[in-house]
């Protein structure tokens, strides 16, 4: 019952920053927390389901769906951790643009 009380936490916490009264969200930033909260009800759906299935006797089948789960999971993770990082470098790279600290563009230009 306690992941149940976090869960609710975290999607209150969520509503409130994007409540009405929050004008410092874009609406792509909107989208994304969006996004995060649909991803947020599909894992605890996933929870209760696993679950279920864990209190039940294990078949072949269900280890092999878990395990074919277990995989695209990971790849979920890998891509949206390497999408993160992407997004941070990128970041980087136009703050430094800004600082003045870049000359990467006058070699591009003239290649």
């Amino acid at each position: 019952m306690d992941d149940s009380t976090t869960h609710n936490d975290s999607r209150s916490t969520l509503l409130n920053l994007t409540g009405q009264g929050s004008s410092g969200v874009s609406p792509l930033e909107q989208e994304v927390l969006d996004e995060y909260e649909r991803l947020s009800g599909n894992m605890r759906e996933l929870s209760s389901t696993l679950a279920t299935l864990s209190s039940g006797p294990m078949t072949l089948e269900i280890a092999e769906g878990l395990r074919l789960l277990e995989r695209k999971v990971a790849s979920v993770y890998t891509l949206m951790k390497a999408s993160v990082y992407s997004i941070v470098l990128q970041q980087g790279q136009m703050d430094g643009m800004d600082e003045g600290g870049f000359d990467g563009d006058a070699d591009q230009g003239n290649g």
